[in-house]
């Protein structure tokens, strides 16, 4: 008897970040006292003139119809500005394709590209998604793993030696999800030069681009390489810059030829993005960045906080992120250790541990490629961050 599922779709895992933020949710909701650690998501509300700007958009008649399936004019102007004044990238709106949110962007780069059998290198740790999303799209993801040892940043010299005849493309996100870890501008340009060299397309998400620490600076990658901006696709939406994870708009920016494809994907999958989320990113894009600014003061003070709080716990190890809103601890010291009359051997094991004995959500390592680790996002409130930890920190005492 056949299955009822496809294979295609049966092979996909659900995604790991929002399994642990809806579980930590449902309890929450059952009364218990659950904090989470799990979802990438600020803990701010979106900026008033944003919201203001999407109450005006949903009483005009203009906005209940169909737009076009790429995007708003408007928004794809504004998506050009913002792109050359903040990371000095000079597109032309047809460059651009207006998604539901970042995750639509990452399939639609994907299915775009590939052919069955193509293969992606794929840097690991990684987010979640990523390797699904390639899957979907008929490729085969090429896991090219940097641990702590290397600051979790990948080199040139391993995406050679997992380079092979079926390599057609290289996911790069930079600063990166899941461990906050951010490229130098000399091993952007590095990694650049040995894709053109190549001719291997790089898609690379720049969801991040504006949460940096300590003086490290964002580089974009077609900015880094000129040349490789006829191969590159990059990725970005207003979620985390703006705390607009619901309102569900992101982009991608490639070449025309490309850009026209995935359009005509998207307008059999989708058709336009909600025209009053559209409208409020116009707001957001078209204003300063001093909602970001002001949302960076927290998450660096959080950023010191968590690191210095999981470093006083014997067994974990919790090198310093310089960006996005992430902390990857290396938790190996703790497996094979008894704990709360369980005795873990995988980080995933571990996770379930905290969560039934301390009530706090965390996401395991397997989930991003590389197990003996725990992701933590510091996107959450200073009073829950230390609670948090301070149960792990008694449960593990």
């Amino acid at each position: 008897m056949s299955s009822r599922i496809s294979a295609r779709i049966g092979a996909i895992s659900e995604s790991a970040t929002l399994a642990v933020d809806s579980k930590a949710k449902a309890l929450k909701a059952a009364g218990r006292p659950v904090i989470g650690f799990g979802a990438g998501e600020p803990d701010f509300p979106t900026p008033d003139y944003i919201v203001e700007a999407a109450v005006a958009a949903a009483r005009d008649p203009k906005n209940h119809r169909y737009s076009p399936a790429g995007g708003l004019p408007e928004l794809k102007q504004a998506v050009v500005d913002k792109t050359k004044r903040d990371s000095g990238y000079e597109i032309e709106a047809a460059q651009v394709l207006v998604t539901n949110g970042g995750k639509h962007a990452v399939y639609n780069a994907f299915a775009t590209l590939l052919d069955p059998g193509d293969e992606v290198l794929l840097p690991a740790p990684y987010w979640t998604t990523y390797p699904e999303a390639i899957q979907l799209a008929g490729g085969v993801p090429v896991e090219v793993l940097a641990d702590e040892s290397q600051g979790y940043l990948v080199t040139v010299e391993q995406l050679e030696a997992a380079r092979t005849p079926k390599t057609k493309a290289l996911l790069f996100c930079s600063p990166s999800n899941p461990t906050g870890a951010v490229d130098s501008p000399q091993s952007i340009e590095a990694i650049g030069r040995w894709a053109l060299e190549h001719d291997i397309w790089v898609i690379t998400d720049e969801i991040y681009e504006h949460l940096t620490y300590d003086g490290v600076a964002f580089t974009s990658l077609p900015v880094a390489v000129p040349e490789l901006a006829d191969r590159t696709v990059v990725l970005n939406g207003v979620a985390k810059t703006y705390a607009m994870t619901g309102w569900r708009v992101g982009w991608m920016i490639g070449p025309k030829d490309v850009i026209k494809a995935a359009t005509n994907l998207q307008s059999h999958q989708t058709s336009n993005v909600a025209n009053i989320a559209q409208r409020a990113a116009i707001a957001a894009l078209t204003n300063d960045l001093s909602a970001v600014e002001e949302m960076k003061v927290a998450f660096d003070r959080r950023r010191r906080a968590m690191v210095r709080l999981l470093n006083e716990i014997p067994g974990i190890e919790c090198p310093t992120p310089t960006g996005a809103f992430y902390a990857y601890p290396s938790v190996k010291g703790l497996l094979g250790r008894e704990i709360a009359g369980r005795t873990p051997t995988t980080s995933a094991e571990l996770a379930e541990i905290i969560l039934d004995e301390a009530e706090v959500a965390v996401v395991p390592g397997e989930a991003f490629g590389a197990p003996g680790y725990l992701r933590m996002s510091y996107a959450l409130g200073d009073d829950d961050l230390a609670e948090g930890i301070g149960r792990i920190a008694k449960l593990l005492s």
